[in-house]
């Protein structure tokens, strides 16, 4: 009976195939990992190779978020492990947990002690578990046993007095000792953060996970929802399940849906969660994935939780018809506001000194969603329109200054602004042109 009904309802089978692989991190990152070139084969050579030369070494994952560095670095101590069973222990710290010195050294010595079956002291002092992981540090490096220190969150490590990394850094320069560092960080300037001492101690090696190139992405969609043809599904059903998949693949709308979703977000992991989103819309009945799975699935991740906590604050003040006005405290209260929701952030991590609102912010909504949300409000004047439109082309010129190091490009966005407030309803791409010339000359 239970066979029977497995028969009848392949499609059933085929989607809870499909989520478990879009679950399964190992599946979703292995074939991005063939390559000898990729940060996977990188990552796990320069592991191996602290194991079997029995040097010290440290390395920096960078990335996004959603780019896969943690899981990638997963993949490597996983394999590793099995490679070497005896000889690797992975101690794993989280900066948003332990970016304070003594709690991180803390969680070090209860880990070792775990690993190494140890009595593990509540009450000792920094200094008492800084002196227990340099001996643990030459105590396996005489035992030839190399010690993995993976620090997520690396940049809030390196706030602060940095005497952990200092003291870790340290130890790692005895010979006897035998151990790697791995910081995962989404700053790129991460490295720039650390203190000279802690710099010169670092041997500042890096793996930059970027968003995989267009042909990637196209093959690991395909790896991802295509169905094995030698499971126990029926084969005429994952003859013809694949067939439409393709289809659907190189589908000129379908290529331009991706290409929309990915320009808001071109990490794996979004990829992955639109992926998962566009299966669960799968019509059991019919048994096969189709365009307006995708286009469902596009139409459901584009909420903008910013956009709507903005509306609610519009409601919110039109409700209570307030005046424009308002108190220093007022104002201020509503910028803490903006900073817990997201919509702002800190530029960097000084100036913790100072109060608030004197220290640099960064919008956090991009123009893309910027002009979403303009958009869909009906009443928006064009004016705002036009120049989000132009924001488009005038951010590349933008950048080509910063890296030519002109000063002079705010003069030049006043004089394109006092063109546009005096009547002109564009800004002619010719005049843009000769403008960006005259002040690269």
């Amino acid at each position: 009976m239970g066979r029977e009904k497995e028969k009848q309802n392949p499609s059933e089978k085929a989607l809870n195939l499909l989520r478990t692989r879009l679950s399964n991190p190992n599946f979703i990152f292995k074939p991005l990992s063939d390559s000898p070139d990729s940060n996977y084969s990188k990552l796990k050579f320069i592991i191996s190779s602290s194991v079997t030369e029995a040097c010290n070494n440290s390395i920096l994952l960078l990335g996004p978020r959603g780019s896969g560095k943690v899981a990638v670095l997963e993949l490597v101590l996983g394999d590793l492990l099995q490679q070497y069973p005896e000889v690797i222990s992975v101690i794993r710290l989280n900066g948003l947990l332990h970016s304070d010195d003594n709690c991180a050294l803390k969680e070090i010595a209860q880990q070792l002690c775990v690993e190494h079956q140890l009595l593990f002291s509540k009450v000792a002092s920094f200094d008492d578990n800084s002196q227990f992981m340099i001996a643990m540090l030459r105590e396996c490096g005489l035992a030839h046993k190399t010690i993995i220190f993976v620090l997520n969150e690396f940049d809030y490590f390196a706030q602060g007095k940095q005497r952990l990394l200092y003291s870790l850094l340290d130890a790692m320069q005895s010979v006897t000792s035998q151990a790697v560092v791995i910081g995962v960080s989404c700053r790129l300037d991460v490295d720039q953060l650390l203190e000279k001492r802690v710099r010169s101690r670092f041997s500042h090696r890096k793996l930059l996970f970027l968003p995989p190139s267009k042909e990637d992405t196209e093959r690991f969609m395909e790896h991802i929802l295509s169905l094995p043809v030698d499971s126990s599904l029926p084969h005429n059903y994952t003859v013809e399940f694949n067939a439409r998949l393709k289809k659907i693949l190189s589908d000129e709308r379908f290529k331009e849906l991706i290409n929309t979703y990915l320009s808001f977000n071109s990490t794996i992991g979004h990829l992955v969660r639109f992926l998962f989103q566009a299966v669960s819309y799968l019509d059991l009945d019919v048994g096969f994935l189709s365009l307006e799975n995708f286009k469902t699935a596009l139409s459901s991740m584009q909420r903008q939780p910013k956009l709507e906590c903005i509306r609610e604050y519009k409601s919110i003040h039109d409700s209570f018809q307030t005046s424009d006005y308002y108190a220093r405290n007022v104002c201020l209260r509503a910028f803490e506001h903006l900073l817990q929701h997201q919509l702002i952030s800190f530029a960097d991590n000084r100036g913790h000194n100072q109060s608030v609102e004197f220290r640099p912010v960064k919008l956090l909504i991009s123009l893309a969603e910027l002009h979403q949300g303009l958009k869909s409000y009906r009443l928006c004047p064009m004016f705002y329109l036009d120049l989000i439109k132009i924001g488009f082309w005038i951010l590349p010129l933008v950048q080509a200054c910063k890296l030519h190091k002109i000063p002079a490009f705010d003069s030049f966005l006043v004089c394109y602004v006092n063109y546009y407030c005096c009547g002109a309803s564009f800004l002619p791409l010719k005049m843009v042109k000769v403008a960006f010339s005259r002040q690269l000359s």
